[in-house]
């Protein structure tokens, strides 16, 4: 099998793998152990024979990053799936070259410049009905350039029902997003699903009556029907771009994040004015967010006053059902979930058995040997409500926020993540990974 066949040659900043060998590639490449031993013999074909089969391969493998790697004596691949990186292959420092090159002309960066970084993005064709994006990063570094490719897949696109929430969370959500006007806040550091989650709020609301405007940076997914733009350094910032939206009539309206002082005074103001705004802030959690826009200078009266919604989240690892296998929790790993959910209210705590069967991650080739497959996002959320309004006028502490938000019941990420192990969708382990990070 030669993946050459339905390669599209002309450089265009497109390349389209043709179904039939879609088909083949699909087959014969389950794992990355397959990867690696194909990328072998491919290092023989030509470059853009190399590049669209290994684009196609990490598509099938649902990674979600590839890293090309330069080294002194060659170049190191990696992929990262269910967001770690896995060490792929090795290639030669020429092949490299070739697909560099490729990439960054594919990419509409500048091939004679090779000191600085340097952002791109091309579109690869896996079927005609499915465009992926690829958005590309160049850095320098020691030996030569390194690149890291972002697959956009719209197929990773999720609707609210498919986040993974609990019921009573789920219907939450689902009747704030409903509201006409106020602010939902999606916090949590970078790859914990956020643009995801507010990608499935906007395809809730998205009604023929309802206009959505949004400002990213950059633009991960083309919705249609909803209008995006994407913010350029110095001309075209977030609090500019922001401005010129309020004036275009929007219902709803999606900043990408807020970063300064000026945009969330401007987001505030617009929630405050019959606007319904989701955004994304970086904090660790979610009593974390309302003391970071203080931070940025907000006017606490208008924090209070236009919150409707926050929610901080992580994204958690699935174990892979090919190969998992089921026991009995050890005494220590029982205590720790019942003391885990002690504090949660008496209509949310679930029947704990004295026997309780936990799943264990065996690894598999479905797996590539880790024991795991996909993830499923754990959540917080801190409504806010009039009592709430009252308190974040006062501008308190972190510490105050967080003990406020326990008293009034909030399900901490670690508790969610508990109820997933009690569901046998992941481990005690993979939880205390994530949200001790």
């Amino acid at each position: 099998m030669s993946p050459a066949q339905g390669t599209r040659q002309k450089i265009t900043g497109k390349i389209t793998l043709a179904k039939k060998l879609a088909g083949e590639l699909k087959n014969e490449v389950k794992s990355l152990k397959d990867l690696s031993l194909k990328l072998t013999s491919w290092q023989t074909d030509d470059t853009s024979t190399l590049l669209v089969a290994l684009l196609a391969s990490v598509v099938f493998l649902e990674a979600s990053d590839l890293h090309l790697e330069a080294q002194e004596q060659d170049a190191r691949l990696r992929v990262r799936i269910d967001g770690m990186l896995q060490d792929t292959a090795l290639l030669s420092l020429k092949t490299y070259g070739a697909l560099l090159s490729r990439i960054k002309l594919l990419s509409g960066i500048k091939l004679n410049v090779s000191d600085r970084p340097q952002d791109g993005r091309f579109t690869f064709v896996l079927e005609e009905s499915l465009p992926i994006e690829i958005r590309v990063s160049s850095l320098p570094s020691e030996h030569g350039e390194s690149l890291v490719l972002r697959i956009l897949n719209p197929k990773s696109l999720k609707t609210i029902k498919d986040l993974g929430l609990r019921k009573n969370l789920l219907l939450l959500f689902q009747e704030e997003i409903k509201k006409p006007n106020g602010m939902i806040l999606v916090t949590g550091p970078t790859g914990s699903g956020k643009t995801t989650t507010l990608y499935a709020f906007l395809k809730s609301v998205q009604k023929p009556e309802i206009k959505i405007v949004t400002i990213e940076d950059p633009i991960e997914y083309h919705l249609e029907g909803i209008s995006q733009t994407q913010v350029a350094p110095k001309e075209y910032t977030f609090a500019s771009g922001l401005r010129a939206i309020v004036r275009q009539d929007p219902d709803v309206i999606l900043v990408g994040e807020i970063r300064d002082q000026e945009t969330a005074g401007i987001a505030l103001q617009a929630a405050l004015t019959g606007h319904l705004v989701f955004s994304t802030l970086h904090t660790n959690d979610a009593a974390g967010t309302i003391a970071r826009l203080l931070s940025l200078g907000a006017n606490p009266i208008n924090v209070s006053a236009a919150l409707s919604l926050i929610i901080a989240q992580r994204l958690i690892r699935k174990v892979c059902t090919a190969c998992a296998k089921t026991r009995t929790a050890t005494l220590l790993e029982l205590k720790t979930i019942q003391e885990g959910l002690k504090d949660l209210a008496k209509e949310l705590m679930p029947k704990i058995p004295s026997t309780l069967k936990l799943i264990e991650p065996q690894g598999c080739a479905a797996c590539n040997n880790t024991g795991y497959k996909g993830r499923v996002g754990i959540f917080e959320a801190i409504v806010a409500d009039d009592d709430l309004e009252t308190f974040v006028s006062k501008s308190p502490s972190i510490g105050k926020l967080r003990a406020y938000a326990q008293k009034a019941g909030m399900v901490s990420m670690y508790q969610d993540g508990l109820f997933k192990v009690l569901e046998k969708t992941t481990t005690l382990k993979e939880v205390e990974r994530v949200t001790t990070e």
